[in-house]
């Protein structure tokens, strides 16, 4: 199937912008990143998640701005995006981190989707029900 360009730039420059801001958060105030997300025991353990998302999402901003989204970090937005959102769904569920964690699973659940949909891994008779292949 082919690719859409188009929104595979837009996905790139979403998870980008989000992994990068919401990366540096940690290192930038730990006060309102507990009060959102709750105490830390190990806070160093945030603000290192929190220098390896931020670096994800400056290459896949570098990336977009470049026009050199290549597989390699196709692969890489979709499966960053696809692990925090099994590691959000299962330590929520099981009261380890805040319920807050789901909607950022929700948020890497549609990054995920939309790689899937760019890069035609989902047949466009299925995302588009309806309309003609």
């Amino acid at each position: 199937m082919a690719s859409d360009g188009r929104l595979v730039r837009k996905v790139a420059a979403a998870q980008g912008g989000y992994f990068l801001a919401t990366g540096v958060w940690p290192l930038v105030s730990r006060r309102t990143f507990e009060r959102v997300t709750g105490p830390k025991t190990d806070f160093w353990l945030a603000q290192t998640v929190g220098v390896l998302v931020g670096s994800i999402g400056a290459v896949l901003l570098l990336a977009d701005k470049r026009e050199r989204l290549t597989p390699d970090l196709h692969a890489l937005g979709t499966a960053s995006a696809a692990g925090l959102c099994v590691v959000d769904v299962c330590f929520a569920a099981r009261g380890r981190i805040a319920k807050v964690y789901l909607l950022d699973a929700a948020i890497e659940a549609a990054l995920v989707a939309g790689w899937a949909l760019g890069r035609g891994w989902v047949p466009v008779s299925f995302a588009r029900e309806g309309e003609e292949a």
